[in-house]
């Protein structure tokens, strides 16, 4: 099977809008990804749908709680039969020792939230943490991948440091991309594809710039190809 470096944020209000969306795009060329809204409003049902045609799904719900109750979220979640979850870096090592533990033996790939893309310095100082985004995305990365975790999720700028100091194997999925032409909307530490292709990323969750394209199908091609060509190189 190819390994599609793109993951379509399916961020809708409506089921129905999302599944729509998804009907006209390419299974071979993307995943997809189901976050909180759009589970609260669907639930398991349109995870199954979804796979039905053809996607596999990472479902992000960032978990973030005891470490049982995490582990229990994550082993519920693998046997929905998505292809990624998350959890959140910040509920530390117990907590991500179990969510890994959870998933001995399954497919399901679990990866770590390191800071939001929505966070900037001034947020981090608010909440008690007087350091730089990068210098703490490299601490708690550092420590999923001590954890055992497969990977975690991180702003593309901070994509290339991650990449030398924890090497080939270990995955960098990143939001926050968009094209040259877009808004940055609420997020703060943004690249665009081939940028990010470039720092050493693996996947691209990728919302806006396909599913506000009045062809989306054609829009995920010409991303792809972007994609492909960066690196070819």
């Amino acid at each position: 099977m190819s390994d599609p470096r793109i993951i379509v944020a399916l961020d809708f209000p409506d089921p129905a809008q999302a599944l729509a969306l998804a009907a006209r795009l390419d299974s071979r060329l993307c995943r997809v990804k189901v976050g909180k809204e759009l589970f609260t409003l669907a639930g398991p049902q349109l995870i199954e749908k979804l796979m039905a045609l053809g996607f596999q799904v990472f479902l992000d719900l960032k978990y973030h709680d005891i470490p049982n109750t995490v582990a229990a979220a994550c082993r519920a979640a693998s046997g929905l039969g998505v292809w990624m979850i998350n959890v959140h870096a910040l509920g530390g090592r117990k907590m991500m020792l179990a969510a890994r533990q959870a998933l001995d033996g399954r497919a399901t790939k679990l990866v770590a939230v390191t800071l939001l893309t929505s966070l900037r310095h001034n947020d981090l100082d608010e909440i008690g943490i007087h350091e730089a985004p990068e210098v703490v995305v490299r601490r708690l990365a550092a420590l999923a991948q001590q954890c055992g975790l497969d990977g975690v999720v991180c702003s593309a700028l901070e994509a290339a440091q991650l990449r030398a100091l924890l090497g080939s194997g270990f995955l960098l999925v990143t939001p926050g991309i968009r094209t040259a032409a877009d808004s940055l909307d609420d997020q703060a530490r943004v690249a665009t594809p081939s940028a990010a292709i470039a720092n050493g990323v693996d996947y691209l969750v990728i919302g806006r710039p396909i599913t506000q394209s009045p062809d989306p199908l054609n829009a995920l091609e010409r991303l792809s190809h972007e994609v492909a060509c960066v690196s070819e190189r």
